[in-house]
């Protein structure tokens, strides 16, 4: 009887304090942010009130709303990385609306910018912004490597996507990484070369406005391959201004870079934006094989903000890639001189091009709702030439292969977000669905000589893939600064594989579905910390082919069509004070299925389960106005769980990696910065018996910026460290033992990294 008496009470004292701030005589806020000096609105803007401990973030319309302020006087404090930070006294009396519009400046960074109080998720995400303003970017490989912790390698002459390594992951080229541009998918599935193939070589990095990430498979709105992470990159919806930029460096560097601001500020009243971009890069590299790398990329977007709630974009990219490349050469090759660090064994290249129409609509539909939607389209070719193991299957012709492809690619998302109050609560609805549509044609895997000359087919087909998903998403504010999130996720594919080398034109169809639940809590300590926990399950799908069990030389079953990863975060982020953030999480990952690298028909297996658990940890300091400190340090253990222990490790996971630099300000004009990456030693095979070597590469950069141009200098490979860009264990045999009668033999096998390398930029403003 007490206890129930108890329990009684407790409930009606809840109803009431919910009831009480139903009924409480309040005002609210609203405003529209924008840049004050182009005047367009500007998303992501935090909008804070300390006394009353309640904030708001811009939307893409620059529109924020903040309600249930109890009547009185606030300072208001509107911060965003790159402009300068305002703070605004308002009135707020009850029953009444406060409107107010704000103009931010744009200015150097500042530490002081960042604000842990914000109504959104908060890692180091929101970071990205102050790092894409305090590090030299050159390509997208640079632009990738902002991610805490997840390093790129290139291995195939610069023109194929990077091969990715993220939070104990060899992530292959995009396996369990999800990248996206502006809402588009970049990652290929059931591509002709590997599994997620993510090529970023499309996007030119001075249209780039911002980049958003996230470790883990935490985000409700990121479906296929989000398992160790994601990277989203946003272009930017005008230029500053029109510019022409060239770059010229060491081994036959060249590139070149213009924008044309083609409606600006200045026009159609300032409600459109539109501009285009192209590049042109060539370079020789420091290999004895020339590379003759080519590369042309065009871009045009127009933007239309329709109204104070609409707005609509348009984007049209495409590029063109050919280039030559040494391939990774064995290390007995080099040993015994046969060839040197920079030499061939046998020559490969390809060529690439993708072309990409991509419509963007967002509408704000209420102060408490709206809705986003893109279309994209994509036509897709590629065509390798590659040799992983020399003559171990061909003692005659040698064992080059061409993977090739035609894709084209159609997808819709859409999301409505919705906030309201139950019961005086402040909650966020947030609910999604859309599609993807694959049609890969010809996907192939063929044994060539000299290239050109095909010898046989292994693999020819086509796959038709489509992926239907939709996720709903519940954000609870349950005290000012605790927040619960609890969402989930459903995805469902058709996948089919047309086997053309069989003689009745096998069609294999499967249908795998997965269900992702997600999680998060989060506790803010005023304006100066916040701990948090994260849990989810994410996945990365199969190759179609390989499930098939069609072509691939390999008849092994896939025992998971969607692999599951379930993973958890528990973190914490401080800012001791205005100028100093600290960042720690740590984590772990079990995956239902690992993919073992099978270098002799260059396929991928599938194997056993895997587990990863890391620690992360971060730090950006301003210790002065002109002194700027970074670091980031990851550790990672992986292992299979039904591999005995000395045989379970797994291959190119990397233990620990680090980054960071110091930039120095000289004066408003000049900056120079001094940055570092590592990569400890890691192991290259299940038994660590074949070691991968790590490195640590020096980088120096100077900066001299006018309002009408821009002069740059960078050193990279400052001390000309000897390193191994990339590296795998692969058996191989070459001519030479093929003559003595030797077998094969498994070695590293890798990819020399640059040497110390000069490049000179110059831009001009218009």
């Amino acid at each position: 009887m007490p206890a129930n008496f108890t329990r009684k009470a407790l409930l009606l004292f809840i109803c009431c304090c919910y009831t009480l701030a139903a009924i409480a005589h309040t005002g609210s806020m609203r405003g529209i942010v924008y840049d004050g000096v182009h005047k367009k609105p500007l998303e992501g803007v935090t909008v804070y009130i300390k006394k009353a401990n309640s904030s708001a973030v811009t939307d893409a319309l620059g529109r924020f709303f903040i309600k249930d302020l109890p009547k009185g006087d606030y300072i208001v404090v509107l911060s965003y990385i790159g402009y300068e930070t305002i703070s605004n006294e308002i009135t707020i009396d009850d029953g009444v609306t406060t409107d107010n519009d704000y103009n931010l400046q744009p200015a150097s960074v500042k530490m002081s910018e960042v604000s842990i109080n914000a109504k959104k998720d908060l890692d180091l995400s929101s970071i990205s912004g102050l790092d894409l303003k305090a590090r030299p970017i050159n390509n997208t490989q640079d632009m990738m490597r902002l991610v805490p912790g997840l390093f790129t390698a290139q291995h195939q002459g610069g023109g194929k996507a990077e091969q990715l390594f993220l939070r104990g992951f060899d992530a292959d080229h995009g396996t369990d990484i999800n990248v996206s541009v502006d809402g588009m998918p970049v990652n290929m599935v059931s591509h002709a070369h590997g599994q997620g193939f993510a090529d970023t070589h499309f996007i030119i990095p001075e249209t780039v406005q911002e980049i958003d990430f996230g470790k883990g498979p935490y985000s409700i709105d990121k479906g296929d391959f989000a398992t160790a992470g994601w990277v989203s990159f946003k272009t930017k919806n005008y230029l500053d201004n029109s510019f022409v930029k060239v770059d010229g460096g060491s081994f036959g560097y060249f590139r070149t870079v213009m924008g044309l601001d083609l409606i600006d500020k200045n026009t159609a009243n300032g409600r459109q934006t539109a501009y285009i971009a192209g590049e042109y890069g060539y370079n020789r590299s420091y290999f004895d094989e020339p590379q003759d790398f080519n590369r042309l990329n065009l871009i045009g977007k127009y933007t239309n903000y329709l109204s104070k709630d609409k707005i609509f974009s348009l984007t049209l990219s495409g590029f063109s890639t050919t280039w030559n490349a040494s391939g990774q050469i064995p290390t007995r090759a080099v040993t015994e001189g046969i060839i040197n660090r920079f030499g061939d064994i046998d020559p490969e290249g390809g060529v690439t091009s993708r072309y990409n129409v991509n419509l963007q609509y967002y509408q704000s539909i209420n102060e408490h709702s709206s809705f986003k939607s893109n279309i994209f389209f994509t036509y897709y070719q590629f065509s390798l030439y590659s040799d992983f193991t020399f003559f171990l299957r061909d003692t005659v012709n040698g064992d080059q292969i061409h993977q090739a492809e035609k894709r084209a690619i159609a997808g819709y998302s859409s999301e409505y977000n919705n906030s309201y109050s139950y019961f005086g609560v402040q909650m966020k609805a947030q609910a999604g669905l859309g599609f993807r549509y694959d049609n890969v044609m010809n996907d192939e895997l063929g044994h060539t000589i000299d290239k050109w000359k095909l010898l046989g087919d292994s693999a020819l087909g086509n796959v038709h893939e489509t992926n239907m998903y939709a996720y709903i998403n519940q954000r609870i504010y349950i005290l000012p600064q605790l927040v619960a999130t609890i969402g989930t996720r459903f995805d469902y594919f058709v996948q089919q594989y047309e086997n053309k080398l069989s003689s009745e034109n096998l069609v294999t169809t499967s249908y795998p579905h997965a269900f992702s639940p997600k999680a998060s809590l989060y506790y803010n300590f005023g304006d100066r910390a916040r701990i948090y926990y994260n849990y989810g399950i994410g996945f990365h799908s199969n190759d179609t082919r390989t499930i098939a069990s069609a072509g691939q030389g390999t008849n092994v079953p896939v025992q998971y069509v969607l692999p599951l990863a379930s993973s958890m975060d528990l973190g914490v982020i401080v800012k001791l004070y205005s100028k100093l953030l600290l960042s720690a999480a740590i984590w772990g990952l079990d995956l239902q299925q690992e993919f073992t690298y099978d270098g002799d028909v260059s396929i991928v297996l599938p194997s056993g389960r895997t587990r990863r658990q890391g620690l992360d940890f971060s730090l950006r300091y301003e210790l002065v106005k002109w002194l700027y400190l970074d670091a980031d340090l990851n550790f990672a253990r992986a292992r299979y769980l039904d591999s005995p222990t000395g045989h379970n490790y797994v291959p190119l996971a990397a233990g620990f990696t680090s980054i960071g630099g110091v930039m120095v300000k000289l004066n408003k004009n000049l900056s120079a910065s001094l940055r570092f990456r590592h990569m400890a030693d890691r192991p290259a095979n299940e038994t660590n018996t074949i070691t991968a070597p790590g490195y640590t590469i020096c980088d120096a950069v100077v900066n001299y910026i006018r309002p009408k141009y821009e002069l740059g200098l960078q050193l990279q490979n400052l001390f000309n460290v000897q390193w191994d860009e990339a590296a795998f264990a692969t058996e191989t045999r070459l001519r030479s033992e093929v003559v003595s009668g030797l077998p094969g033999q498994t070695d590293l096998c890798f990819t020399p990294g640059t040497p110390f390398f000069l490049k000179l930029s110059a831009m001009y403003k218009f």
